[in-house]
């Protein structure tokens, strides 16, 4: 039936700020309490076209410290955009609390309220609920941190000048990738702790101590080994996030330097879940925003013209091209992360017989509610793929398995819609969401602090992909800018442990 004006949210394509309230109550309240989403306050900013590209180069923050290379990128975003190379997104949100989205000033009545569910209902839910956010970020924090990071930055180059600041930046920026943690480290002990374990110690050498390994000679081998055993434990060596150690132990650095470095560091760790989510974030914002859509048309609140344009637009934005478009470029993230979440809710309430067999705990259940609020809490895209991709949706996809061997002349299909075939295309493609398995995996192996100081990195070689040669002696001449001495950086093979390459910064030219 027709929706009655009296009733509609809006009508029209012109916007206003009570119009946009108005909407964003609405949503909200169906959000809250029939989706059970969970969300942060939000904070609706109208940004132009020119401060959407500033954010852009800004890695999307609303502050941000000065460099060079935000300035290269916005000019860069901007040319594309003017000469219609690219468009702007509708949104941007910010993991903050409250929650920040930026909605375009250029966007039509009808497409502000479709963005508005996106990220102030969907983004904000899943940045306030999932683990790795709540592990990792503190976003009631961030935001005044980056004010912190945009002043202390400005005040450096006042007092050390531009071209000292931006050398340390530049090096810090190039190691962004390699200094986050990707695990959870455990408490520091307390003091208490400590003098518990010493005494524990203390008392369990005087139990088993034996006269006689007094006479036996020390090899000057084992001394070797022990002096080396005990600095690595001193250092927490092997250490996986290099800005870490060289902010806490480079021989060089000054204060303000060390403080530059952890700033880049806390930045990139904020990012870190990001990373690893982008399928789960962008389908649940999606899923979200579409299901919420459709709920205020079938409850006459948005008129057809109004859900055609949101429908116009949302499929743009789940468009996947075929692997022989030009637009290709991998998966969308947007496309699959809708498509396993409306899967999920299908095999909850009309399984077949087959999904029976693959999710026996949630088929049938029909409370597809709590398993997507469940999922979006628990996973990141890896786990996500490999506990909830179906066959069905591996067959609407057109997903199988193509192996490319070296020393094998053509490509070979090796998994095909079969069980065994699925079970193989979800483990592959879910492993390709794997953040640690599809970046170097490099860190700090040993350094002899009151030595020679020559700090040794060692890079795990997985399937033979050794680094690339300029990108690896560029980023050695930043190690060795932070770190003040020798730098030296040996492959080794994953498996067998055997050295394959070996480079170190008195080797490199420049």
């Amino acid at each position: 039936m027709p929706a009655s004006k009296a009733r509609l949210l809006f009508s029209g394509s012109d916007w206003d700020f009570k119009k946009l309230s108005q909407v964003y109550e609405a949503i909200e309240e169906i959000a809250v309490e029939e989706l059970q989403l969970d969300v942060y306050p939000t904070q609706l900013e109208i940004i132009s076209s020119e401060q959407m590209l500033d954010a852009y180069a800004s890695v999307g923050m609303p502050l941000m410290y000065r460099h060079w290379s935000f300035g290269k990128h916005f000019l860069y975003q901007e040319l594309l955009y003017r000469k219609g190379g690219r468009g702007l997104a509708y949104e941007l949100v910010i993991n903050s609390n409250p929650c920040i989205v930026y909605l375009m000033e250029e966007n039509t009545m009808a497409l502000q309220a479709l963005v508005t569910a996106h990220a102030a209902l969907g983004h904000n839910h899943f940045f306030k609920n999932n683990h790795l956010f709540r592990q990792w970020t503190d976003a009631a924090m961030i935001l005044s941190y980056l004010d912190f990071a945009k002043d202390y930055v400005a005040r450096c180059e006042e007092r050390h000048g531009l071209a000292a600041v931006e050398e340390i930046l530049d090096a810090a920026h190039a190691l962004k990738e390699q200094g986050v943690f990707r695990y959870q480290r455990p408490p520091k002990l307390s003091s208490e702790q400590q003098r518990k374990g010493l005494r524990e110690r203390l008392e369990y050498e005087e139990r088993s101590y034996n006269d006689l390994w007094r006479t036996l000679p020390a090899s000057r081998g084992s001394s070797e080994d022990q002096n080396q055993a005990e600095r690595k434990k001193k250092l927490n060596l092997p250490e996986e996030n290099l800005l870490y150690f060289l902010e806490k132990n480079s021989p060089t650095l000054e204060p303000w330097q060390r403080e530059i470095i952890r700033i880049v560091r806390v930045i990139a760790q904020y990012f870190y879940p990001q990373r690893q989510t982008q399928v789960m974030n962008e389908g649940c914002a999606t899923f979200v925003h579409y299901t919420l859509m459709n709920m205020l048309f079938d409850r006459g609140r948005i008129s057809e013209g109004a859900l055609l344009e949101m429908l116009s637009n949302h499929s743009n934005v789940v468009f996947q091209p075929g692997f022989d478009d030009p637009r290709f470029s991998g998966i969308n993230p947007y496309a699959l992360g809708l498509d396993m979440m409306q899967d999920i809710k299908r095999i909850a309430t009309e399984p077949t017989e087959e999904d029976r067999d693959w999710f026996p705990d949630i088929a049938g259940s029909g409370d597809w509610r709590r398993i997507l609020l469940e999922a979006w809490a628990d996973h990141r895209d890896e786990s996500f793929i490999r506990q909830y991709l179906s066959p069905a949706l591996i067959r609407k996809w057109r997903l199988f398995l193509l192996v490319d061997g070296a020393d094998e002349p053509h490509y070979k299909v090796a998994s095909i819609h079969n069980e065994r075939g699925y079970e193989k295309i979800r483990s592959v493609l879910a492993h390709s969401y794997e953040v640690g398995a599809n970046r170097p995996d490099i860190q700090v192996v040993d350094v002899d602090l009151l030595g020679d100081r020559h700090l040794r990195l060692q890079h795990e070689v997985r399937n033979g992909v050794l680094l690339e040669d300029k990108s690896r002696d560029d980023t050695l001449r930043h190690i060795r800018r932070l770190w003040g001495y020798e730098v030296s950086l040996a492959s080794v093979d994953a498996e067998t442990g055997a050295t394959i390459a070996d480079r170190a910064t008195s080797q490199i030219a420049g």
